[in-house]
């Protein structure tokens, strides 16, 4: 089950990040994605998917992961280029993804030479994009469109996701590959009590078949009381995302809806329009960095870690 978009910074010392997760972490995550992906699988089999996925797996096959970077956000400025403990975010975010066992190849897609040029720095290709792009998706599909290979699944990957495990974006890619009925797969984890009313942590519902039903920036479901309620299990999404490339050819067409508009939350375009977004649960500690008080957070559970 799952959620995502892009972001900003102001002034901030840089400091890197490195990325690491402790082994009962990573085998916890492993765990449940697969479970997600085996009901998953069984549904899309009721559905039909055999008869794709009998084809040698072939279908959904060629994956790329971008990484959308921009410097002028409006929350955090410069963000992708702050420092975590030596390396800048953006560095630490993409040798995450390289360890992606189902992604073909990794690129960064930004409007910003500062970015583009420290990126280049550590060796990561770099796709220029316009600085007209609404957002991360329309970067994603932009970059797409000037690469030379072709691809079924573009993963979204949020460069201010610095820990995110390589088996998060293996289980979404999957995910997507067994569910012929959706364009669209994401992930969650459990939402934190003290995050419940936090704009910045979007939150998720989904039905029984593990298919998004909505996201927000406010705690749902939300009860009468009006107060978080410790027995249920709130979902947290999580920033990052995978698209049917044929699906995110069209986005950028589609007319801004409602919803999305009023949440600023990109996939809620994706589900008022009647398409199909799959969502796999994990379990993972989000570390995501919307403001320059997430940088001291997020640095100090590294060094608690041990994670350089």
């Amino acid at each position: 089950m799952l959620v995502t978009t892009e972001k900003n910074t102001d002034k901030r010392t840089q400091m890197p990040i490195c990325s690491s997760s402790s082994s009962s972490s990573s085998s916890s995550t492993k765990s449940w994605i697969l479970h997600g992906l085996a009901v998953g699988a069984a549904v899309a089999v009721a559905l039909g998917a055999h008869a794709y996925l009998g084809r040698s797996g072939k279908f959904r096959s060629r994956v790329i992961g971008i990484i959308p970077a921009r410097f002028a956000s409006t929350r955090f400025q410069g963000k992708p280029l702050v420092q975590i403990l030596g390396k800048p975010m953006i560095q630490r975010t993409w040798e995450r993804a390289k360890l992606a066992e189902t992604l073909d190849q990794v690129v960064v897609a930004t409007d910003d030479e500062k970015i583009a040029e420290c990126c280049r720095g550590f060796g990561a290709e770099v796709i220029m994009t316009s600085e007209s792009c609404r957002n991360g998706t329309e970067r994603c599909n932009e970059a797409l469109q000037k690469l030379d290979k072709k691809y079924d699944i573009v993963v979204n990957i949020q460069g201010d996701e610095p820990l995110i495990e390589p088996e998060i974006i293996d289980g979404i890619v999957k995910a997507l590959q067994a569910a012929p009925d959706a364009v669209f797969s994401t992930a969650v984890t459990s939402l934190k009590p003290e995050d419940a009313f936090d704009p910045n942590r979007v939150k998720c519902v989904v039905d029984n078949r593990g298919y998004a039903i909505y996201f927000s920036r406010g705690l749902i479901p939300y009860n009468k009381s009006g107060k978080v309620n410790p027995q249920f299990p709130y979902l947290l999404h999580l920033g990052i995302q995978s698209y049917d490339t044929k699906f995110l050819k069209i986005y950028p067409e589609l007319t801004p809806t409602p919803l999305q508009l009023e949440e600023d939350l990109e996939q809620l375009k994706v589900l008022e329009n009647g398409y199909k977004m799959k969502v796999i649960k994990v379990d993972h500690e989000a570390h995501g960095v919307d403001t320059p008080e997430d940088v001291e957070k997020i640095e100090q559970f590294m060094r608690e870690r041990n994670m350089a």
